[in-house]
């Protein structure tokens, strides 16, 4: 393959169209080869480059069925049930797996094959608008979980989603995740975004929550990847009346980040918590997105995106919520904080609210500074070295979004790999995201006590 581009329009001219979702493939083929990948004035994708991943020589994986599960997560008191998607594919023996419940869980095509109108309801229909990377996921793509859970199914047990690679090529992936949360039910997903070398890779990824009447999803977003990756993630969320949206996402390395996120709030008191924590340094990169839509009464959102950015490296937050015209009582609040290491750091924050109805509570900020200098002589009085001190006030600034999540041994887990990352401790992990492998990292001081 001389470049991505060129597998890009080579595989468009002969599109392998899944015959249930063939109309919706062959859209998304036309929209590309009319659009491209150029976003021309669009603010969304303002600034947003990964033309260097699409003119390089990735290439396709292929299926490998030898590596028998091997990426192993246990963190300890976490006990989840697990999905492994190895260079794009879900291993053979996940490939559909049904209870008594009626929850299924494994590969989106093996579901396509065998429940095609169960797929094809939710397909597709969590987002209004279309994208050039979005359009090539729709067309291309490999594979991807699926996940259906019936009405009225309490889950205690997290799902877990090992999202990996691990290549001696440069990879182009295309991985689509449909999740379906029937009416009344409850469940946790942790899905870890991984890579197992420092080989190049540009993963382009769609994921489609479809949350029923008065279901509850907690979704916490891991992200560690090598700086020679590219990802692009596109997580489209549709609510139902009295639906609920705990989201929670943290991105610890990778070269390029894209997150698009897209919230959609279709009945009245409906609730969505929304945050994230990025720590980029070196020559990084990460985008995020966020669009909330409020499109009837009585619903609530709130966002917080927090980032502490190091050496050169450059972080972007576009934050959007929109107030439709019926949707009075809503209460909307949007906070970005960055912090910036070096005068050479950069990051681009443009809050907005778009309001269409009188009777609402919204309020947005952002703030871009330094760390504190009054806080760190205060600290340094007290005999703590000036690293120490300034890890302290760090780790300080980024527990406000650990503290949100719900699952006390994640928090934990995370809590310390955050400790390392601003150590510098921390970079592709060895075993999967939550760094399990290696003995727990000891921080001697209680900050509660400073």
């Amino acid at each position: 393959m001389e470049n991505t581009l060129n597998y890009i329009d080579s595989a468009l001219q002969n599109p392998s169209c899944i015959t249930h979702i063939k109309e919706q493939q062959e859209t998304a083929c036309n929209y590309l080869k009319e659009h491209g990948f150029s976003f021309g004035k669009n603010e969304v994708w303002r600034g947003v480059d990964f033309s260097s991943f699409l003119n390089d020589n990735l290439q396709t994986p292929i299926v490998n069925d030898s590596y028998n599960n091997e990426f192993k997560c246990n963190i300890p008191n976490l006990d989840t049930d697990r999905l492994t998607l190895f260079n794009g594919y879900i291993s053979v023996s996940n490939n559909l797996i049904e209870n008594k419940q009626g929850i299924i869980m494994g590969s989106i095509k093996a579901a396509l094959s065998k429940y095609p109108e169960l797929v094809k309801k939710y397909f597709g229909s969590c987002y209004k608008n279309e994208n050039s990377f979005l359009a090539c996921n729709t067309a291309l793509f490999s594979d991807g979980f699926f996940i259906y859970i019936p009405d009225n199914v309490f889950i205690d047990k997290p799902i877990q989603i090992l999202d990996v690679i691990k290549s001696q090529t440069p990879l182009f992936l295309q991985t689509r995740n449909l999740i379906y949360v029937g009416k009344n039910s409850r469940v946790t997903l942790i899905h870890c975004d991984d890579s197992y070398n420092e080989n190049r890779s540009f993963s382009n990824n769609v994921t489609e929550i479809f949350i029923d009447e008065d279901a509850h999803v907690e979704h916490y977003k891991m992200q560690n990847m090598n700086n020679n990756s590219g990802l692009i993630n596109h997580n489209y969320i549709a609510m139902q009346r009295g639906a609920s949206l705990l989201s929670n996402s943290i991105s610890l390395n990778g070269g390029n980040i894209r997150n698009h996120n897209e919230v959609r709030m279709l009945g009245e008191h409906c609730e969505t918590q929304m945050h994230g924590l990025y720590l980029m340094d070196k020559e990084q990169r990460i985008d995020n997105y966020v669009y909330v839509e409020h499109a009837f009464p009585n619903c609530t959102s709130n966002e917080l995106f927090k980032g502490i950015l190091d050496d050169s490296s450059r972080a972007a937050f576009n934050g959007h919520v929109l107030v439709c015209e019926h949707a009075s009582k809503t209460d909307a609040v949007q906070s970005n904080k960055n912090i910036l290491l070096t005068d050479k750091a950069i990051v681009d924050s443009k809050p907005f609210l778009e309001i269409y109805n009188d009777d609402v509570k919204c309020s947005h900020g952002s703030t871009i500074g330094q760390l504190d200098e009054t806080a760190l002589f205060y600290i340094r009085s007290r005999g703590i070295s000036e690293r120490t001190a300034k890890t302290l006030l760090m780790y300080a600034f980024c527990d406000e979004v650990i503290q949100k999540i719900e699952i006390k041994a994640l928090a934990d887990r995370l809590s310390d790999m955050v400790k390392k990352r601003l150590h510098g401790e921390l970079t592709v992990c060895d075993e999967c995201a939550l760094h399990c492998s290696v003995p727990e990292c000891k921080f001697e001081i209680d900050i509660t006590k400073v």
